[in-house]
């Protein structure tokens, strides 16, 4: 195929973007008639991790968050520096700005797609590349509108890279690794894991460059640009946004001293060695990227003194994947995948230089065993490489250009059929709805920003973000101080949890923002600690602001799944025996019985339970319901009290409860489900059929 002028080229862009743009406004469509989904009139966004920046753009606009020590400022994060000069420069609120964000940055992935199959004259196989890869499954699943996170620039960003990369090797000119350069320096800002994936984006290409390149007169300058661009000045104590600027100028000056001076090619190789070798001292290279691995693959108990229980254990994508979705992830079938490594195996035997996107192709491959999110960074690639065989195919067969593009067409339609098949049956709902965040709305009203609310880390950036206090948790920041929370929400004392509640956040701040799980218990006894906080035998720090506990009824999902964090030895990593908890909303009364599904069926005649082939009596049967103002009301029918098991009917929700007496005591169950609380340890702030909010009064 000829090589396309540069109207045809920038028309290919514009067509793929605003294709990449209206697949994404699909999800817009649908969700747009749920008003519970709005708030502030905008729907809200879909990803908890972005109300993290959403925070910090907060922040940096409004002065809010200033007692909260984990709060990102404008510099830390380029997300959070693009939204808040989007919100200073347009007319568009902030969260109109949060919602629409990742869709037409996202987007942009389509320029450096058909761009690289510009430089092999092939721009048509990178058009329809870029259709493919802009909306394939896993990238929109995690650049979709509302999907507000870093992830936008994630695969996006890199190919940027490999694009200045492959056109250094192409026309060996110093300009294009100069570019390359800056792109690298800036990645880590709007990327900030991304410092692992350009450490091995510049190892591939300094092999590269030295077995296939070595002996152009530009090789070695190439090298030391990119090298010192790689450098990671945090290591010199060179902090944001310093540290940026230090390595542009220290980038523009090793390029300017190289295009005015002539230097002598053994002085080249010796000073891109050096450089070499100072890029893997300051960034500490393969210890980030066995980090990287080992965060992902590691998985049980933490071991040390204590024994902790490990949140990748827990964290749906950071687990092992079946094949299947692995391949779905990448190119929407077992199909596509396969036409996709074909491809690049192909496309790497014919443009050899491609061998530079092995770094994006290798991460995507480790998503087998990292989980998900590591599908993402080898979308792209996988686009071209299914889209290159095609390409190859038809060129084969025939010249003809108009057989070419209905070719082109047809098959890159297949490829695209199931990723759009999946588009549109992909509604995922905003992170909270409208009745939740009127909760978080009256608790701000309640609530100062110097204060802390307990609750698990799901919920804390949105707590940030519409409540303006602070969490001991949150989406990263789930450590040893889980244990904590844990056992504050499924303790069977109220009198531990207020008092643990109380000691935990005063200590986490008169600490320096310490783990709290490591100083409470770095010489006591966890055992015997948590037995004086239940007896009330613990002097209480001196109180210096408020605590709440917030209560979601979504937390009901996950609340076997909280308790696993505490249900364990500390001393010995034991892992206690699991509290019997069933929820459904999936039943069935036939006469007097109750099908409750999974072979679970209450009896009411005889106030039974049967769990498979065990029938059990039941302690009590409670039937809960909220009347027309609100007001909770329980009614109790008690059948045997020698009984462990509980039966809950939460009527206004639809949902039943099997529970033994050790989740039926919990702190979340009572608080919750029964609005039980000791009056002389607890105030509620805001009590809501969706969330509940209760004052510490310890």
């Amino acid at each position: 195929m000829e090589r396309e002028n540069s109207k045809t080229v920038m028309l290919y862009i514009v067509v793929a973007y605003l294709f990449s743009v209206a697949m994404r406004y699909i999800w817009v469509y649908k969700m747009g008639g749920h008003p519970e989904f709005y708030w502030n009139g905008e729907l809200m966004i879909n990803t908890n991790d972005g109300y993290f920046f959403a925070s910090g753009a907060q922040h940096s606009l409004f002065g809010l968050h200033n007692d909260n020590p984990r709060i990102p400022g404008v510099w830390d994060y380029g997300v959070v520096f693009f939204t808040t000069l989007l919100a200073k420069i347009t007319p568009f609120s902030l969260e109109t700005i949060i919602l629409y964000m990742p869709t037409f940055v996202s987007s942009l992935v389509v320029v450096p797609i058909i761009l690289i199959a510009r430089l092999y004259g092939k721009t048509t196989w990178g058009f329809f590349s870029a259709l493919l890869g802009s909306i394939a499954w896993s990238y929109y699943n995690r650049t979709m509108t509302g999907y507000y996170d870093t992830d936008m620039f994630s695969a996006m960003a890199p190919m940027f890279i490999l694009y200045f990369l492959i056109k250094s090797t192409l026309d060996n000119s110093l300009k294009s690794a100069l570019y390359a350069a800056i792109m690298i320096i800036f990645y880590p800002f709007l990327y900030d894991q991304g410092l692992s994936i350009v450490y091995a984006m510049g190892i591939i290409y300094a092999v590269y460059m030295v077995l296939h390149h070595r002996k152009e007169p530009n090789t070695y300058k190439s090298l030391l640009v990119v090298f010192v661009a790689l450098f990671n000045l945090k290591a010199l104590g060179i902090a944001v946004p310093y540290n940026y600027l230090a390595k542009l100028l220290l980038v523009g000056g090793v390029y300017l001293l190289l295009l005015t001076k002539e230097i002598e090619k053994r002085k080249l190789i010796y000073a891109s060695a050096t450089a070499f070798v100072l890029f893997l001292l300051l960034g500490d290279v393969f210890g980030l990227i066995w980090h990287k691995i080992a965060s992902y693959i590691i998985r049980g108990t933490e071991e040390g003194r204590l024994h902790f229980y490990a949140v990748n254990q827990t964290v749906r994508e950071a687990g092992k994947i079946p094949f299947e979705v692995f391949a779905n992830r990448i190119s929407g079938s077992i199909a596509g995948l396969f036409v996709a490594a074909v491809g690049y195996v192909l496309l790497c035997w014919r443009y050899r230089a491609f061998i530079l996107a092995l770094p994006l192709v290798g991460i995507g491959v480790f998503a087998l065993w990292g989980g998900l999110r590591f599908t993402v960074y080898a979308v792209p690639v996988a686009a071209m490489s299914a889209v290159f065989l095609i390409d190859f195919a038809i060129s084969k067969i025939t010249d003809k250009k108009k057989v070419y593009i209905v070719g082109m067409s047809v098959f890159t339609a297949l490829l695209l059929y199931p990723n759009i098949t999946h588009i549109l049956g992909y509604m995922v709902p905003t992170v909270f709805t409208k009745n939740e965040v009127e909760v978080l709305d009256r608790f701000n009203q309640k609530a100062n920003s110097k204060d802390y609310t307990i609750t698990w880390w799901d919920y804390g950036y949105p707590i940030w973000f519409y409540s303006d206090t602070n969490t001991l948790i949150d989406g990263g920041k789930h450590n040893h101080d889980n244990f904590i929370v844990s056992e504050i929400l499924t303790t069977s004392s109220q009198m531990e949890a207020a008092n643990l509640s109380r000691i935990a956040v005063e200590r986490y701040v008169s600490s320096g923002y310490k783990v709290v799980a490591d100083t409470l218990f770095a010489k006591e006894d966890p055992k015997a600690f948590l037995k004086r906080l239940r007896e009330d035998e613990i002097e209480l720090p001196q109180k210096t602001r408020e605590v709440y506990i917030y209560l979601p009824l979504r937390l009901l999902d996950i609340l076997p799944t909280v308790a696993v964090f505490s249900d364990i030895d500390l001393l010995t990593g034991e892992k206690k025996r699991p509290a019997l908890f069933y929820k459904t909303q999936h039943f069935k009364q036939v006469g007097q019985r109750i099908l409750l599904g999974n072979s679970v069926e209450l009896n009411l005649q005889n106030a039974s339970l049967k769990i498979g082939k065990q029938r059990v009596p039941i302690n009590t049967f409670f039937t809960t319901f909220y009347d027309a103002k609100g007001k909770l009301h329980v009614q109790a029918q008690t059948a045997n009290f020698a009984s462990n098991i509980f039966v809950v009917f939460m009527r206004s929700y639809n949902i039943f409860l099997v529970l033994d007496a050790k989740m039926y005591n919990s702190a979340f169950i009572q608080l919750f489900v029964f609005e039980n609380y000791d009056k002389a340890l607890f105030e509620p702030a805001v009590l809501s059929p969706m969330a509940k909010v209760y004052r510490v009064k310890r």
